[in-house]
């Protein structure tokens, strides 16, 4: 690479890793390459369910430009007084083997790959509780297939399918098929069932349009699922009201959320028209809408997560961009046609009345 484009790439790479500190309070050399387009998260579920034998294998990037972006990663976190944990990644598959990432396997190729970054800010608890999720050894994964394909052991077809050393196995071969499927639905049997079982699996489906794999339930002893609804059923009063006390604590936590969300942009926007930082801030902040209100920034406060939600606001209320996209406009262009117009609403908002 030239010197241009590897200081191109640190910018890319620095812009990412700042972003997924916000989010999380530590980055992963894999999530700055799904932040940056290197691979998409359903490939990297594809390696961790151990269908690549590393993960370079399932990404279009050579691996000198990757070693760039490391060395650019580690350079961005020691400017930002980041501290180094070695994470363990471990293959979904029965054996729990060690995933590689590089062809070779070469052990300080590996090890930079396996450094996560964490914000010195964390308390020790916190840092308990993600290295704790950080090295906790993921589920066995069953695949619901999208089309025929034939078992790598018995030459069958049809069914799930797992996948050991990149065989494709049906459940008989794979020694899952006296497990019966629960689907997904209802969390608390879903949990009591794996707790019971002593051989589980988590299936999945591989959703095109979102390009992700989806959960569709699991797979558990039949005996173990029996167990299970049996404890349920006992105590199905009690999982009621519980949730039911849940359910108002959430709805109280969402309205004190919104005040302050809503106060945050009354603040930042003091020209913002009477009553919409209430609007952008129940539109944002909705439970379960994904929208940056509900991100761990947006949660934070984050300026720039509230910025994000008003300029959200904006392009869609207060310029002509939905009905550019109605009439065919691609995205981007109508957001470039658009920009002047959004900016001069938020230099009137932020000037104030």
């Amino acid at each position: 690479m030239s010197e241009v484009q590897e200081s191109r790439l640190a910018r890319r790479v620095d812009e990412a890793a700042a972003d997924l500190l916000k989010r999380s309070r530590s980055v992963a050399p894999v999530d700055v390459f799904t932040r940056i387009g290197w691979i998409r998260a359903a490939r990297v579920e594809e390696w961790r369910q151990g269908r690549h034998d590393h993960l370079h294998a399932a990404m279009s990037v050579h691996p000198d430009k990757i070693a760039a972006a490391l060395r650019a990663l580690r350079a961005w976190a020691e400017r930002n007084g980041l501290e180094p944990a070695e994470a363990a990644y471990t293959a979904a598959t029965r054996d729990r083997r060690p995933l590689r990432f590089t062809a070779a396997g070469a052990e300080a190729a590996e090890l930079a790959h396996r450094t996560h970054w964490l914000s010195p800010a964390l308390t020790p608890a916190q840092r308990e509780r993600l290295a704790a999720r950080r090295d906790k050894a993921p589920d066995i994964t069953a695949v619901d297939p999208d089309g025929p394909w034939t078992c790598g052991g018995c030459h069958g077809a049809g069914g799930l399918q797992v996948v050991e050393d990149s065989v494709p196995l049906c459940l008989d071969c794979a020694d899952l098929g006296h497990l019966v499927f629960l689907p997904s639905g209802d969390a608390a049997l879903s949990r009591r069932a794996k707790q019971e079982s002593g051989l589980s699996a988590v299936v999945v489906r591989h959703n095109r349009r979102r390009k992700r794999y989806e959960r569709r339930g699991v797979l558990v002893e039949e005996a173990a699922l029996e167990r299970a609804e049996e404890r349920c059923l006992a105590d199905e009063d009690l999982r009621a009201r519980r949730r039911d006390r849940d359910r108002e604590r959430r709805a109280v936590r969402d309205v004190e959320f919104l005040d302050r969300l809503a106060a945050e942009i009354g603040r930042l926007f003091p020209g913002c028209p009477p009553g919409r930082a209430e609007e952008i801030a129940r539109h944002a902040g909705l439970r379960g809408s994904g929208r940056v209100g509900r991100t761990a920034a947006g949660r934070d406060l984050d300026a720039e997560a509230v910025t994000l939600a008003v300029v959200a606001s904006v392009r869609h209320l207060d310029t002509g961009y939905d009905a550019m996209l109605m009439a065919g406009v691609p995205r981007r262009e109508a957001r470039d046609r658009i920009r002047a117009d959004v900016e001069a609403t938020l230099a009137a908002w932020r000037a104030g009345p």
